[in-house]
């Protein structure tokens, strides 16, 4: 019997060599049909988001006007911008925007979404209430309320002279201008958050509430020890996006003051809208926008990383 030994380079001939498929490569051929999907997708978001992005930053750094071949300006627009004294008084304003937003439009959905979840009956109702304001356009809100703001006729207005109060100038007077526009806003969004906070307020256990009432807690015990603490992390993801959007706010102050009176709600965007659609300085608008949209990136990140935060935290 005659046993016939391979021998190993023989073997080693006949076997197929292994190719080293580059691990882009093969990221791309398992997810073909996937990115295939995606691709008119992704062409639209950036020919309408980051094209606009990248061709505002080029504009911040030319002299461009309705008219006529732009030319490279440098740092020009920046300075223009930052020696502006309206450009501080804009940020200024937005500041103000900000803080009495947080005051009325912060703290009442967190109240209102309390006030919902501890009602027995009539949560649906309530929840359609404070919804419906969000359904209507920002335009129509913006002019329903000029019309409720009106000094001589207007509705609320009239109100008050039934109860013998003199008529407020609402969005006529600097001192009262500013607080009129957060109060639409904040009637006008504030049902989206409150949902929002109902969710939030709905995922906590039934067993914490039960445990305080055996223990003989009163509903503001309840609430500051065991609804508050449950909430804080939606709270200030919350305050975080308010922020982000208060600094951003342009349909209100356009719509129902114009930036008056006496530039008392010129914001930054109203701003950025009279370079570029009223003086026509298209380099100087690019200018603001692309601080505005530095001021926007830390604050994206802070919101991220506090978001990352709460979810490493379990919260």
């Amino acid at each position: 019997m005659v046993v016939t030994l391979e021998q190993p380079a023989l073997r080693q001939a006949n076997t197929p060599a292994t190719v080293r498929v580059h691990p882009l490569l093969r990221l791309a051929r398992r997810n073909l049909s996937g990115m295939l999907f995606l691709l008119p997708a992704i062409l639209i978001f950036g020919f309408f988001v980051w094209y606009p992005i990248f061709y505002g930053f080029v504009l911040s750094f030319q002299k461009n006007a309705f008219y006529g071949t732009p030319t490279f300006a440098g740092w020009q627009n920046y300075t223009f911008v930052l020696h502006d004294p309206l450009f501080w008084m804009a940020w200024r304003n937005s500041a103000q925007y900000a803080l009495y937003g947080l005051l009325i439009g912060y703290l009442l959905p967190i109240v209102s979404a309390i006030a919902i979840n501890e009602l027995r009956r009539g949560t649906g109702y309530f929840r359609l209430a404070f919804y419906l304001p969000v359904i209507i356009p920002p335009l129509v809100t913006a002019f329903l309320w000029r019309y409720m703001y009106t000094h001589d006729g207007g509705l609320i207005n009239s109100l008050l002279a039934v109860v013998h109060v003199a008529p407020q100038p609402w969005l006529q007077s600097p001192s009262s201008a500013m607080a009129s526009l957060v109060i639409v806003t904040t009637w006008a969004n504030m049902g989206g958050t409150v949902l929002i906070y109902l969710a939030a307020l709905q995922s906590i256990p039934a067993q914490l509430y039960e445990a305080a009432e055996l223990d003989g807690a009163s509903i503001w015990g309840r609430i500051w020890n065991i609804t508050l603490p449950q909430i804080r992390g939606m709270m200030l993801i919350l305050l975080l996006i308010q922020i982000i959007a208060t600094v951003q706010v342009f349909t209100e102050p356009f719509t129902l003051t114009g930036g008056g009176p006496d530039l008392s709600t010129m914001t930054v965007l109203l701003l950025l809208y009279n370079y570029a659609f009223n003086s026509g300085n298209f380099g100087a608008a690019s200018a603001l926008s692309v601080i505005l949209f530095m001021v926007l990136v830390v604050l994206s990140l802070i919101y991220f990383g506090v978001t990352r935060r709460l979810n490493l935290g379990g919260e």
